[in-house]
């Protein structure tokens, strides 16, 4: 029996705002390396995810919802997604199964966006049929997929939940043989090339996702201004929440500061299962003016092509 060639390639996640494709990354890493919350358009750059098995490597990259955009942030976010296309060998264009079967039309017509940007880079793609585990009647799958799969010409159709792994192994044995042949892109122990620094700032950005309601999340961006290593093993971080108005500061600090509290609790406890090891966290709120739809203010937060 002969030994099967290494494989590694890079395969992006892309589909329309909140269909899970930040959970299934997650999935199939085996680790959070994306923030997901129940809220749209949480991811705002490429993060990739690396999986590593004994005879191949893939780098999944995450991206952005692609969406209508309104905002110098939201046409970061689409143009983000939409450069991916072009760099991987292979994409997912993930679609939710529940909404679909809820609102079949509004779903077509917004997927049909996605497609067209599949279509103009005219990426090898996977239709991935997300969240069947939130199906009553699993038949009633098959006519959304007809719609869909007369948008495009897909290489394989599978039915997935993210959130409960059903179907990922099926997804991951289709994705071996569109790998290219070749040696291994990052080493076997890596699941990011992403910075601690980039993932801590992630971790409070979610936290802004979960306590704060309303549009406010949108308005929110996070840096690490200082990371310290301590002797005794506690990592201090100092991370910055900027927001584009005034009247922002005081409704993300809440009364008393028990709202910025609150944050900093949830995205501490998050940083240290994630590091394994004890984390000081201090935050600060700072106004930006209007700085998602400046893009002066949008490089200077950090909201460039990576």
């Amino acid at each position: 029996m002969t030994e099967r060639a290494y494989r590694a390639g890079f395969v992006a996640i892309v589909g329309r705002p909140n269909v899970g494709k930040s959970t299934l990354m997650n999935q199939i890493v085996g680790e959070k390396i994306a923030i997901a919350t129940p809220k749209p358009q949480t991811t705002r750059e490429r993060i990739r995810g690396i999986r590593t098995f004994d005879d191949w490597q893939v780098v999944y990259v995450d991206t952005p919802g692609i969406h209508e955009a309104r905002t110098a942030l939201n046409k970061f976010m689409v143009d983000t997604a939409v450069g991916t296309l072009s760099d991987v060998d292979l994409t997912y264009l993930l679609v939710d199964a529940a909404h679909m079967n809820a609102k079949p039309d509004q779903v077509l017509a917004e997927t049909e966006r996605v497609v067209a940007a599949i279509t103009a880079a005219g990426a090898r793609t996977f239709l991935v049929v997300n969240k069947i585990d939130r199906l009553k009647d699993k038949a009633a799958m098959l006519p959304l997929i007809e719609r869909l799969t007369a948008l495009y010409p897909f290489d394989e159709v599978v039915p997935v939940s993210a959130a409960t792994g059903d179907g990922v192994a099926q997804l991951l044995e289709l994705t071996r043989p569109h790998m290219p042949e070749g040696q291994a892109l990052f080493p076997g122990d890596e699941l990011t090339d992403r910075s601690m620094r980039f993932l801590a700032a992630e971790l409070v950005r979610e936290q802004l996702f979960m306590q704060l309601s309303d549009e406010l999340p949108y308005h929110v961006a996070v840096n690490v201004e200082d990371w310290q290593e301590r002797d005794n093993g506690t990592a201090a971080i100092h991370a910055t929440i900027h927001v584009a108005r005034d009247s922002h500061k005081g409704i993300v600090i809440g009364k008393g500061g028990q709202r910025l509290k609150t944050i900093g609790q949830k995205a501490r406890q998050n940083l240290e299962d994630f590091m394994q090891r004890k984390v000081w966290l201090e935050l600060h709120v700072r106004v930006e003016d209007d700085w998602t739809d400046r893009a002066a203010a949008l490089r200077k937060l950090g909201y460039t092509e990576s």
